[in-house]
């Protein structure tokens, strides 16, 4: 199983933009689905963004849609979370995974099996 490597997280004002990057360590990840997620320190995962690489279909979650735009690179297979207009809400861990087992979307976030390690975002305000 390829290893997924997420970067681009940082400490930010409110209102400020992020992008986070992720890519497999050392060999381009292959994969059907892939998408971005976050877990505020005690909480739950929560699902935010994800691309289905076939057709490049997007589904978000709500608490992000108009915020959050999720890509791909095709030739570099680098999955980016745009992020705009952050909130402090928006403190948390962020972290990419993929080959999911059963639909493609942010809800499905318990049947991804693949996960990064995480990259921090703090937005302060």
């Amino acid at each position: 199983q390829v290893r997924l490597v997420e970067s681009g997280g940082n400490s930010v004002q409110a209102g400020g933009s992020l992008r986070l990057s992720c890519a497999g360590a050392g060999r381009k990840y292959i994969t059907a689905c892939w998408g971005w997620f976050r877990r505020v320190a005690g909480g739950e995962r929560e699902g935010l963004a994800t691309f289905f690489t076939s057709d490049g279909s997007t589904e978000y979650a709500d608490s992000v849609k108009g915020r959050f735009t999720v890509s791909e690179d095709k030739a570099t297979k680098t999955l980016y979370l745009q992020m705009n207009n952050l909130k402090p809400e928006d403190t948390a861990m962020y972290y990419c995974a993929g080959d999911v087992w059963g639909a493609c979307r942010p809800s499905s976030v318990a049947n991804f099996r693949n996960w990064g390690q995480g990259t921090q975002v703090t937005v302060s305000s």
